[in-house]
């Protein structure tokens, strides 16, 4: 049996020249080497490098119906703050108090007029400028400089993204993609029906790689076969001929209906678009394929849409169908924790019990979401063992996760300088 030779780094030593060194010496096309997926001192690295510095998703427009309405968002120890202002507005804020820092909203979402830091009352307004800070600074204070910390925020097709970078990676063709590919569907006219959040015990590398491929969809996810199609478009290596002219009949009749459907791939792999055809006779991720609610998205007059996948790197993916939206979002909570978030999105006018049954309309991805767990813990086991070495992608069917981890290790390296 041949022994595969690797140049170890103890995991305490690690520092950027480290990684530095890491990333020049690769194998291409090849998984990263362990201290990427369990290292505690380049999960911080990761967060302060990609995380701190990339477009992060962090919510959807619906979730912030009205005035003074806000949710948080936890990227690292860093909480963010997003609300709609006195102007109908989306901005951002850091979670942070200006007089002594404590954390001010504690809760995942609500609706305030107005921020009070529950320690010692500092109020500000939903601007972000404090409005109230007692009567015990002396004349000196000048309230006007002692506002909140603004985050970069940019809301684009009913998707909510903030960067803490001071000077935010280009997201303009982006936001204009996401415009026109979810008009359709109309998100800012949508609501969020159910959510769910789980934590896999694995680094988000592992959880993102995972998702990128569906070279283990057979032996493990039933339930989302019954509708998918694992591939995306005509150029996939692994699309049949009968896979090809569904794909040519859908987009035919897609364009009848104004309905976009072109791939688009934007800054390096980072977002990617493209809507593609569900198994013939489905027409949604349900367990029988057929449509979870009655009423359906925005403009759309049929629910055969197939799935309008969106790609959002480091921390999203997604399937928009004509009767509802899934929104995935990952956020690490330490080298070997990663917490995903699913938001299953209808009509706002759709009503529950009458247009679409919760249960219906999570079951698939429940279950997948469970699979997809057990898979990447299993998997971050494997990589903490001493017999692990870096391993080799399929280029055919795991050509996803190669996309994803050379953007991954291009950024990291821009990043470091």
């Amino acid at each position: 049996m041949t022994k595969v030779p690797t140049q170890r780094i103890d995991n305490a030593l690690i520092d950027r020249n480290a990684v530095k060194t890491m990333l020049e010496r690769r194998i291409p096309d090849h998984t990263l080497e362990q201290p990427f997926y369990n290292s505690e001192a380049l999960f911080q690295i990761d967060m302060e490098e990609i995380f701190h510095k990339e477009w992060i998703f962090a919510g959807v427009s619906c979730d912030l119906p009205k005035r003074g309405s806000f949710i948080t968002a936890d990227i690292g120890l860093s909480s963010v703050i997003i609300l709609r202002d006195n102007q109908d507005q989306i901005r951002a804020f850091h979670n942070t108090c200006r007089h002594r820092g404590s954390k001010i909203c504690l809760t995942a979402k609500g609706k305030s007029p107005k921020l009070v830091c529950p320690y010692h009352q500092w109020a500000y307004d939903l601007d972000g400028s404090l409005v109230f800070h007692g009567q015990d600074m002396d004349e000196s204070f000048d309230r006007s400089t002692h506002g909140l910390s603004s985050v970069h925020c940019q809301v684009a097709g009913g998707y909510i993204f903030v960067c803490l970078a001071d000077n935010p990676p280009p997201i303009e063709d982006f936001v204009q993609d996401m415009e026109y590919y979810l008009e359709p569907h109309d998100l800012y006219n949508a609501k969020v029906a159910v959510q769910s959040e789980i934590i896999e015990k694995a680094n988000w590398k592992l959880v993102v790689e995972n998702n990128r491929e569906c070279y283990h969809c057979d032996s493990s996810h039933p339930e989302l076969l019954n509708s998918l199609l694992e591939w995306d478009d005509n150029n996939d290596p692994r699309a049949t001929p009968e896979f090809i002219a569904l794909v040519e009949k859908q987009q035919t009749f897609w364009s009848g209906m104004d309905i976009p459907y072109q791939y688009q791939m934007r800054y390096n792999n980072r977002n990617r678009i493209v809507r593609t055809p569900l198994k013939e006779g489905t027409h949604s991720m349900t367990m029988d394929g057929q449509a979870a609610s009655k009423k359906l998205l925005g403009r759309i007059t049929s629910p055969d849409l197939g799935a309008l996948r969106i790609l959002h790197l480091p921390n999203s993916w997604n399937h928009g169908m004509g009767d509802h939206h899934i929104a995935f979002q990952i956020l690490p909570i330490s080298p070997q924790e990663t917490k995903v978030i699913t938001r299953w999105l209808v009509h706002k006018d759709a009503v529950e019990g009458v247009d679409y049954d919760p249960e219906n309309l999570r079951r698939v991805w429940d279950a997948t979401n469970d699979q997809d767990r057990t898979l990447s813990e299993n998997n971050q086991l494997g990589v903490n063992s001493i017999g692990y070495r870096p391993g080799p992608y399929s280029k055919t069917y795991e050509f996803g996760v190669i996309n994803f981890v050379n953007w991954y290790c291009e950024r990291l390296k821009d990043n470091l300088g």
